[in-house]
């Protein structure tokens, strides 16, 4: 995998991700519609408008086959070495106006990360990581995970998706989890949580049964910058269970 180059992925991803984050927020007020019913899961038109996008670039300037959330793709159908796409990562955010929702794009082989572009279009902030030159960087500028080495002192962030097991048991089990941190974040965004462990803003992302799509951009980011992604329990719906980390924790 080291002999491989990548850099114009990186470039196509960057303009796929910019062209959608640009959108997403110039054109708020006509893309903030919910298309489905489900009260624990949000879907807008800027969902379905984003990807159609992102697509669109994607399909024009790459030869690599695409999954993305709203379209999806059989596995017999990716290949080797494809593409996976989020239009829009923390949608109920988005429909909520808060500030922490990206477009995230990836390129994955045989299920290993190798690029990652996630664009936090709130902020203008571009974080990319090359896990094959292992270059991890914030708007051109390199950024390393924390040194930070006991829970302790550390930031865990974590998530409940809209399929949590709310048991008693799988409670019990979390909350002691969560005891053990000096602080504990839910952010409502998969990539930009990624992004945080990358830029060494939290030491550990963990969460179940989110999807492929959410996380395979920022665990490229997240081994560019020195942490490590786990990736665990895919299933043919492409939901994993995941630990993002310093690697030092």
């Amino acid at each position: 995998m080291d002999k491989l180059n990548f850099d114009e992925e990186i470039g196509i991803a960057i303009k796929a991700a910019k062209s959608a984050g640009k959108f997403l927020k110039e054109d708020k007020k006509n893309l903030n519609l919910k298309i489905n019913s489900n009260p624990k899961d949000t879907k807008l038109i800027a969902d379905l408008k984003s990807e159609k996008l992102i697509l669109n670039i994607l399909n024009s300037e790459s030869n690599y086959p695409v999954l993305a959330e709203e379209t999806g793709k059989s596995s017999e159908d990716l290949g080797e070495i494809f593409w996976v796409v989020d239009p829009l990562d923390g949608t109920a955010n988005y429909n909520r106006n808060i500030p922490i929702c990206c477009v995230s794009i990836g390129l994955v082989k045989k299920m290993q990360p190798l690029i990652g572009v996630i664009f936090d279009f709130n902020n203008g902030d571009i974080f990319i990581g090359d896990n094959i030159k292992k270059l991890a960087r914030l708007n051109n500028e390199k950024i390393v995970v924390s040194d930070i080495h006991n829970k302790t002192d550390g930031v865990l962030i974590t998530g409940l998706p809209f399929n949590t097991d709310y048991s008693d048991k799988a409670l019990k089990k979390l909350i002691s989890d969560m005891q053990a941190w000096k602080k504990v974040r839910m952010i409502g965004s998969a990539a930009m949580a990624s992004c945080y462990v990358a830029s060494g803003k939290a030491e550990l992302y963990k969460e179940k049964g989110i999807y492929l799509w959410d996380i395979i951009a920022g665990a490229a980011i997240v081994e560019s910058a020195g942490g490590r992604a786990e990736i665990n329990n895919i299933n043919e719906a492409f939901q994993v269970d995941v630990v993002f980390s310093n690697s030092k924790i």
